[in-house]
């Protein structure tokens, strides 16, 4: 399996540079278990597919806790086929099965939600999910959004996403959930397309 997210990070400020430079520090924890470089557009995040988010919430909460306004933009994928498996990906840990059903899926996505670490810092994201190649995808589609409406972040539908309003911590769980628990097992295609936004001044 490949498993992994390309992000982007844009800090509204004139040190943006040094912004993103130390908040790639974030990051540190997590190297042992992914794969992680960094070029002039994004950052590649390769690994296990629980490990993504929250490493992505660590590497947007640091620049996000001077007050800047500041936005990740994240494609994360995994199982694609036209990606060679990496070892560094083996395993499957959180991955919900084919045969858990789903209301046992959205029970078990809002545990983790419930469970997951507050940071202080709010903020606002929008996604979409995307899972490619299963039967019966807008199931899997229906029972994320029934899981979302209770996950206690949940703002409101828009037009081709989702947004959702609460602590990162929370945010970045229920995203995360969305990812591993619906769309299939890990030899489906899983793609998803993130946008978070911190201190923004025309909050709405």
């Amino acid at each position: 399996m490949f498993s992994g997210a390309q992000l982007s990070l844009y800090p509204m400020s004139d040190d943006f540079v040094g912004i993103i430079i130390g908040s790639l520090s974030a990051l540190d924890p997590y190297r042992d278990a992914c794969r992680i470089e960094t070029d002039d557009v994004s950052t590649l995040l390769v690994g296990p597919p629980d490990q993504l988010f929250p490493a992505m919430r660590d590497f947007h909460a640091a620049a996000s806790q001077g007050g800047v306004h500041c936005v990740l933009s994240a494609t994360v994928s995994r199982g694609c086929p036209g990606e060679p498996d990496d070892p560094i990906c083996a395993g499957t840990d959180g991955i919900a099965a084919d045969d858990v059903p789903l209301a046992d899926r959205v029970s078990n996505a809002l545990k983790a939600v419930r469970e997951a670490p507050i940071t202080g810092q709010p903020v606002a994201a929008q996604f979409s999910l995307y899972p490619l190649g299963a039967d019966r995808h807008m199931g899997e589609i229906y029972a994320c959004i029934d899981f979302l409406k209770g996950s206690g972040v949940f703002d409101r539908s828009k037009h081709f996403c989702t947004k959702l309003r609460g602590d990162a911590g929370s945010v970045f769980a229920a995203v995360g959930q969305a990812f591993l628990a619906f769309g299939g097992t890990a030899e489906r295609h899983v793609a998803l397309d993130l946008t978070v936004s911190a201190n923004s001044p025309s909050a709405t």
